[in-house]
């Protein structure tokens, strides 16, 4: 299995490399229209190749997909930690029940400690 995983991140290398290397053309890249040109008084335009706009793009999707599914996740990230909460409490206080003396007719911490 370890073998296919390299095997796919090999392919996926060499595909990276194949697109960088076709797309080698230079490109201006600007941050602001050049009808804003008045409005900012610096517009500079970068020259650079294609393929860095290319996997900028992509990295720049990817981070903010991450970002998106991460502030999405947060309740359920706040339910698990309640939980988990609410169980370490519930541990505890059938630690101290257990070891606390007990009352003859208790029938229930009798069944916990036959259980353990």
């Amino acid at each position: 299995m370890r073998y296919i995983r390299y095997a796919c991140i090999a392919i996926f290398g060499v595909a990276l490399i194949v697109i960088a290397l076709a797309n080698r053309q230079m490109v201006t890249v600007k941050m602001l229209p050049s009808e804003l040109n008045s409005v900012a008084a610096l517009n500079p335009g970068y020259e650079v190749p294609l393929f860095v706009v290319m996997f900028g793009g992509i990295l720049a999707g990817l981070v903010l997909g991450f970002l998106w599914e991460y502030i999405r996740e947060h309740k359920e990230r706040a339910a698990a930690a309640r939980q988990a909460r609410e169980l370490d409490q519930l541990r505890a206080e059938l630690r101290r029940l257990k070891t606390e003396p007990r009352k003859q007719g208790d029938e229930v911490l009798a069944l916990l400690d036959k259980a353990s």
